[in-house]
């Protein structure tokens, strides 16, 4: 096992980590705090160099990681989480700085981090026996598929850093983690804190610009990604892949519908809608993006959401009791404003919001766009970004079809005490992830991924581990 020994500080010195040992390059960059536009720490920019070497480096590490057991593959990832539960704090303040989220929310993240880890090492993919007789024995097994590469997002870096580097380690597949260039502070130190618990090559992390996801696509060493982003950049992962036959697990955009029924305690469920609406600065791709509410409570029901969203507070993530920090990156924030200029543009009804403040920093206030039409851009785009239109409904067929009038199917939830209605409009919702009464609640064993083009194929669950594997079917007769 390589060890960075007692001088880990989570925030100082961002290195890659090739081959268990932190190196970095010539050229160097850097993020920007988006609470103050101020730079963060330099860090890495691999070159094609960094990529080829890495890559050896897994297929080198493949050869006895994957003939590993499982239980000291699963040992390996349980003290690699415990190790980042030392340093949660740590890597919470280091992420409200490279991302902006308030700092208890950043906290969260390293925590669910660490239950990801030790929640998915508690699965097994076990042999089964398909067919046995006194002629045969037919096993079905799930043998590791090679290099995988983790493409992660920018909106919850540690989360998703650790919910990819856990199923691909376990199942036996050394990983290369490429945060994205606007948060590689916590996924860098996440690689250098994991050469404590891996031999060298099994976990490894690589910052850098454009460049560096499309070489890693293109290169013929990998077996797999797992990318969490876009539709857009998904597509051209893809496509990519493709040239090499890579598996890919794709993790996509998403538009997602909260359908309220009549039958609803209207100030607990406006408040939750809001929050599920509003968390992250809505920069969540399960967040709530619609909002249809039965036309005989509308009334009652956005008055309750505009007093709750009145009360959120927007500001720095390290300020006591921000609810909505700021949106991550320069480019984002110019995305989300453009469906600011729409509301004059096509005369829509702000009920709350609508102008944003002028300071430093990407902030936005949240807002609720009240009625706008099914084919306006708030209705059918992704903003990405705390601004969400309110609707009415009265049909359940009508309402259903409108639900699932998109190309997006990731996330969607339906609300009402009366449970049977709930449950009957959630079950005809084209979407990965249903709640009823609830949003946004995942869960390690369970699987998570995309209708439509909201992904392809899922993670986590004992079907995400078999992601990370092919299957072998194993017919053996008893006598020649």
């Amino acid at each position: 096992m390589g060890s960075v020994g007692p001088q880990f500080n989570v925030f100082e010195g961002f290195y890659n980590t090739i081959n268990g040992k932190l190196t970095s390059t010539e050229q160097t960059r850097h993020g920007i705090n988006p609470a103050t536009g101020k730079p963060n720490p330099e860090v890495p920019v691999s070159t094609q160099k960094d990529v080829d070497d890495a890559v050896a480096a897994a297929k080198e590490a493949f050869k006895s990681w994957s003939q590993t057991p499982w239980e000291k593959r699963k040992e390996a990832v349980l003290a690699f989480a415990d190790g980042l539960e030392k340093y949660e704090n740590d890597f919470g303040k280091l992420l409200t700085q490279e991302q902006g989220k308030p700092l208890q929310f950043a906290i969260g993240e390293a925590k669910t981090g660490v239950h990801w880890m030790r929640a998915l090492s508690r699965l097994e993919l076990k042999e089964e026996i398909v067919e046995e007789n006194d002629a045969k024995q037919v096993i079905v097994r799930y043998t590791p598929l090679g290099v995988t590469v983790g493409i992660v997002p920018w909106n919850f870096p540690i989360h998703l850093a650790c919910g990819k580097i856990a199923p691909s380690v376990l199942t036996g597949n050394p990983i290369i983690i490429k945060p994205s260039p606007f948060t590689p502070y916590c996924d860098l130190k996440l690689g250098e804190l994991a050469q404590q618990y891996f031999p060298p090559g099994v976990v490894q992390v690589l910052s850098g610009d454009d460049n560096l996801g499309p070489w890693l696509t293109a290169h013929p060493g990998p077996d797999k990604i797992s990318f969490t982003g876009s539709t857009f950049t998904g597509k051209k992962v893809m496509e990519s892949a493709s040239k090499t036959l890579k598996r890919v697990t794709l993790e996509l955009g998403g538009k997602d519908p909260a359908i309220v029924t009549k039958n609803v305690d209207i100030p607990t469920v406006a408040q939750k809608v809001a929050t599920f609406a509003f968390l992250n600065s809505g920069q969540i791709c399960l967040a709530v993006k619609r909002i249809y509410v039965h036309e005989s409570i509308h009334d009652e029901f956005l008055k309750a959401m505009v007093e709750f969203t009145k009360n959120l507070k927007v500001g720095d993530g390290t300020e006591e009791g921000v609810f909505l920090g700021p949106i991550q990156n320069k480019m984002q924030y110019e995305k989300v404003k453009t469906f600011f200029s729409d509301i004059e543009k096509e005369k829509q009804t702000v009920a709350v919001g609508g102008t944003n403040p002028d300071k430093p920093g990407y902030f936005i206030t949240p807002t609720i766009i009240d009625k706008p039409a099914d084919s306006s851009r708030i209705a059918t785009e992704e903003p990405f970004g705390p601004i969400v239109p309110l609707m009415t409904w009265s049909d359940e067929a009508d309402v259903v079809a409108r639900a699932n009038n998109t190309k997006m199917g990731l996330g969607a939830s339906v609300w009402g005490n009366d449970l049977e209605e709930a449950t009957r409009i959630a079950r005809q919702l084209q979407a990965g992830s249903v709640w009823v009464n609830s949003h946004l609640e995942l869960q390690p064993d369970a699987p998570f991924g995309g209708h439509k083009e909201s992904g392809i194929g899922f993670e986590w669950g004992l079907g995400g581990l078999r992601s990370f594997c092919n299957a072998q079917s194993l017919y053996i007769k008893k006598t020649p």
